[in-house]
């Protein structure tokens, strides 16, 4: 039997133990290839590199497994495994494990999710793991979920585009209720400015950040978090358009900007 291929990848860098634990956790079943981060680039979301060149290096792995890091964002470390490095596509792209949750309305900025929605755009199906600790993450208590949640979103796929967001709870080493499948909640991280001094005298700012609390679902993954179960979340990424604002908008919209264009074609200007 063919051993499938997974591509890892993470958004805390390439030196992180959590990346080093998800390809443990899966390495009896699958073949891995891992491209990360050089350096840690929590917050890049679905960000890429313009502005100046990538730079790929050749990691050493346990097991002599082929490891590269890039100098850019995790979108960029799947751009150049899929575009560079590998040399066949892989069967699923897997990325974390995070430290610090991926639920809610943060997944619009994590660079953990904009790892798998990079595959995901180009019809490679994803995972992306997160640890609701950001100190002490007990990454060992993720062992025995990991593989079977994987496992089973192979053998029962998710429609194309749509992506697996899974965190674990606080404190996993005391106390998971089980796992259930979520919605995506509504609490993030709202910006709170921290002012510093250079030493010049200078101002600067530390961007710094407070939850934002929100009434949520009883299904939300943050209310299912809280009372200790592993979420996960199908995330569809492919269809962009709010389908109802379409219909209800698309006739007056063209209608009353063209006759506004119109009159405004034949308005002489004053003076």
């Amino acid at each position: 039997m063919t051993r499938p291929f997974f591509l890892i990848t993470n958004d805390d860098g390439i030196q992180a133990p959590g990346i080093l634990h998800l390809c443990q956790s899966v390495q009896s079943f699958a073949d891995v290839a891992i491209v990360a981060p050089l350096k840690e680039k929590s917050g890049a979301g679905l960000s890429i590199t313009w502005n100046k060149p990538l730079l790929i290096e050749q990691v050493s792995w346990e097991g002599n497994l082929s490891a590269w890091s890039v100098s850019g964002t995790p979108a960029d470390c799947v751009k150049m495994a899929l575009g560079v490095l590998l040399k066949k596509r892989p069967d699923l792209i897997i990325s974390g494990i995070n430290k610090g949750s991926n639920a809610g309305r943060t997944v619009l900025y994590s660079g953990t999710i904009g790892g798998v929605i990079e595959g995901a755009l180009k019809g490679i199906p994803g995972i992306a793991f997160s640890f609701s600790d950001i100190t002490t993450v007990p990454l060992s208590a993720t062992r025995p979920y990991i593989l079977p949640i994987i496992q089973h979103f192979l053998s029962t796929p998710l429609p194309p585009e749509t992506i697996l967001n899974v965190n674990f709870p606080y404190n996993a080493t005391n106390d998971i209720k089980g796992l259930r499948l979520a919605k995506q909640g509504k609490g993030y991280w709202v910006e709170k400015p921290e002012q510093r001094i250079h030493p010049e005298g200078n101002p600067y700012y530390w961007l710094g950040g407070q939850w934002l609390s929100c009434e949520e679902e009883p299904e939300s993954d943050i209310a299912l978090l809280e009372q200790g179960y592993i979420t996960a979340v199908p995330i569809h990424v492919g269809q962009m358009t709010h389908f109802e604002a379409f219909e209800q908008h698309r006739e007056s919209f063209s209608k009353t900007l063209e006759i506004k264009a119109l009159r405004d074609s034949f308005t002489v200007p004053n003076g």
